[in-house]
């Protein structure tokens, strides 16, 4: 564990946000998470109770003289997105988050996400648990499972178990905005079946690999113009199939539906005497997307190798299928919203094209804060894949969050931050999902959403601003203090 993290402010926040990081957690596989949470609170004398879906929820009284506030939910997610670079050897299932405190006032992980989303946010509803010092009305703790690849413990929360009245959503990522609203999402599997058919004899293997991107959130940073490995590599596929006459054994890239694909390999064949053409063409490409992508993706890297000759490649009218339904599909933003200034509306992720034994599998995520552009969206990948003859399957809808600018949690924390920092916290909306909109489907919660700042979270080069993590903590404090009583 980082001991380290423990000397930062606030102390107990860190020390637990270590813990958190020195216990593997990747979504799906929140298990021994979920038993270092127990033993805490068991080691603290905290009330607790967890779900058959497996969320943990936490009670603590009133401190004294705040028995009449209203009670209070905090709440955050126990998962995280397990993304590595290529060179970094790491079992997310097994090995510790190897966090690292830079000089420029960040905390990063080495080589991989750090699970500051939304480990940050979860460590400081812990640390208000064991505080002697906070004060604050009745409150609980909601940790749910599995939120960043399905939001299953949010589908799954038991109505009637939590008797809070407000709702703080630990789960934002820029200090000092309050977010009020957020997109509904729906996943999208397409499959397209392929037959195989044997390599003429004097061939010669070729491994394409594209890398190097940023990748990132596909719900916040989906409008910041960052390269799509799947897409860039399409591309250039397409065009070594019709200059070179390249035959294509499997494609695969990305593989998290919520991150935006960094990487992809593309495996096949070429005629001995093609061989050198389809090197050039590479190279040239590669200097093409370099220059379209200088700004946003300096480091893109595209590379290709001669290799030993694969025994089958796919059908060549099956792999124009594979490559002309990746290069169709919609992807990046879709449209903006037009009531609220630099929000994204609508959009798709194509996250992952996956070579199986005798299908391509393509994953995409659409995010919309309007349920009918979501479910346009939805019919327009419907008539892509039924036009090319694929399989569809539109699965795990959730729905978006409505702001209300009427909120008496906002307008309370509204005056509280400008009170205690002497500036206006600014009022957003969010393309991403929030678990506060399947909250209102069984519950009726005021919610806000709140957190510090947090970068490129579901990629490699996440990092969270420490003066901002205190400055939240500060906020949250200050919230809990000046909570309305109950009425």
């Amino acid at each position: 564990m980082n001991t380290e993290l423990s000397k930062l402010y606030p102390s107990q926040l860190w020390d637990n946000f270590a813990n958190i990081c020195n216990t593997p957690h990747p979504s799906k596989h929140e298990g021994k998470l979920i038993e270092w949470l127990k033993q805490f609170a068991k080691a603290n004398a905290i009330e607790y109770y967890q779900d058959a879906i497996g969320n943990l929820i936490f009670r603590k009284p009133a401190t004294p003289g705040m028995e009449n506030r209203t009670p209070v939910i905090m709440q955050g997610h126990i998962d995280m997105v397990p993304q590595a670079n290529s060179d970094k050897k790491h079992d997310f299932l097994t090995d510790p988050i190897e966090p690292i405190i830079g000089e420029d006032g960040w905390v990063r992980a080495n080589g991989t996400t750090l699970g500051a989303d939304n480990g940050i946010g979860g460590s400081a509803a812990l640390a208000v648990l064991v505080s002697k010092d906070v004060q604050h009305g009745p409150v609980e703790v909601l940790l749910t499972v599995d939120e960043e690849t399905g939001m299953t413990g949010a589908f799954n929360l038991e109505p009637g178990v939590l008797k809070g009245k407000i709702l703080l959503n630990l789960d934002s990522e820029t200090e000092g905005e309050l977010y009020v609203g957020c997109a509904g999402g729906l996943d999208a599997e397409i499959g397209i079946n392929y037959k195989s058919v044997a390599v003429a004899a004097g061939c010669k293997g070729v491994k394409i690999v594209l890398n190097g991107l940023k990748g990132g959130h596909s719900g916040m940073e989906i409008n910041l113009g960052r390269g799509n490995a799947n897409k860039i590599m399409t591309r250039l596929v397409k065009k070594l199939v019709n200059e070179c006459g390249f035959m294509m054994t499997s494609f695969n890239g990305g593989n998290m539906r919520n991150a935006i694909p960094r990487e992809s390999v593309v495996c096949g064949a070429v005629g001995a005497a093609d061989a050198d053409r389809l090197m050039a063409v590479v190279a040239k490409f590669a200097d093409i997307v370099k220059k379209e992508f200088s700004a946003t993706e300096p480091d893109l890297s595209l590379t290709a190798e001669i290799v030993a000759a694969p025994d089958k490649v796919m059908a060549k009218e099956d792999a124009a299928k594979v490559l002309d339904v990746v290069f169709a599909l919609p992807n990046g933003v879709m449209r903006m919203s037009d009531s609220m200034e630099d929000l994204v509306e609508t959009s798709n992720n194509l996250a992952i094209v996956k070579t199986e034994a005798d299908k391509v599998a393509i994953y995409c995520l659409m995010r919309s804060s309007v349920d009918s552009a979501k479910e346009a969206l939805g019919e327009k990948m419907t008539a892509i894949a039924e036009l090319a003859g694929a399989s569809i399957e539109l699965s795990g809808a959730y729905p978006g969050w409505k702001p209300n600018m009427d909120s008496p949690i906002l307008n309370t924390m509204k005056r509280v931050y400008h009170e205690k920092f002497g500036e206006e916290a600014q009022i957003k909306a969010i393309h991403a999902g929030l678990e506060c909109g399947l909250f209102g489907m069984s519950y009726d919660w005021d919610m806000i959403s709140f957190g510090p700042t947090i970068c490129s979270p579901h990629s490699p080069a996440e990092r969270v601003n420490i003066a901002s993590v205190g400055k939240f903590w500060d906020f949250l404090v200050e919230t809990l203090k000046n909570i309305p009583e109950n009425k």
